[in-house]
């Protein structure tokens, strides 16, 4: 047991009462500090939402005019979330990336879009989460990987589906409405409506059917 004397009780109350003091105001301030859908930063978007927030602090937001944002939609901190290579591009595509309605974007995700993400609505994501639709060729072995060409193809998530903490979803993934992602998953192909799916590649281990409603699934 610690005795205390009456300065040192004095000294811990003090600090104590300065952390919940910091603690409220840091909540505050990161609550001000975040993207609401009325402020000047969300109209620099290409839609943005009413109701929908992206929380501060966030790693990366850059060429917002080829993003949307749905309404009700909440996207975590230290998310990165751009469209293109380098702040300024012109993409040929418009919107590059768009996120539907009442989403959830977990904390420390990435959603890096080149030429087509589309993310539906009702759609959530554990943190950590990466989302692309460009990759890298390797294929020429006298060039380095950075100097060979950057194939892309579209992305998409259906309607209601969740993506476990760690998942990544490659370019040309097509995941189907209402799938579940098991963590640390890596999407290459297609995924069904009404799945869930896990490991590296994802493999459907279960699917439902309004027949036989929810069955294992062999591979």
């Amino acid at each position: 047991m610690i005795n205390l004397t009456r300065d040192d009780y004095d000294k811990e109350m003090l600090r104590d009462s300065l952390g919940d003091f910091l603690a409220e105001c840091w909540q505050r301030w990161r609550l001000k500090a975040s993207i609401g859908s009325g402020s000047k930063r969300a109209r620099a978007f290409g839609k943005f939402g009413p109701g929908s927030l992206i929380l501060f602090p966030v790693t990366t937001i850059f060429n917002e005019k080829y993003i949307h944002i749905g309404s009700q939609t909440m996207i975590g901190e230290h998310v990165a979330l751009s469209a293109g290579m380098m702040p300024g591009q012109v993409c040929l595509t418009d919107p590059v990336v768009r996120i539907g309605d009442r989403c959830l974007i977990g904390r420390g995700s990435g959603i890096v879009g080149h030429l087509s993400i589309d993310i539906g609505n009702d759609v959530w994501t554990g943190h950590h989460v990466y989302i692309t639709d460009q990759s890298h060729g390797y294929e020429d072995v006298s060039l380095p990987i950075s100097l060979q060409s950057q194939p892309e193809s579209p992305v998409v998530i259906g309607d209601g589906s969740w993506l476990g903490h760690g998942v990544v979803v490659l370019p040309g993934a097509k995941i189907g409405k209402h799938v579940a992602v098991g963590a640390n998953s890596v999407v290459t192909g297609e995924l069904p409506d009404f799945c869930v799916a896990v490991g590296a590649p994802a493999r459907v281990i279960r699917q439902y059917t309004p027949e036989s409603g929810w069955t294992p699934r062999k591979n």
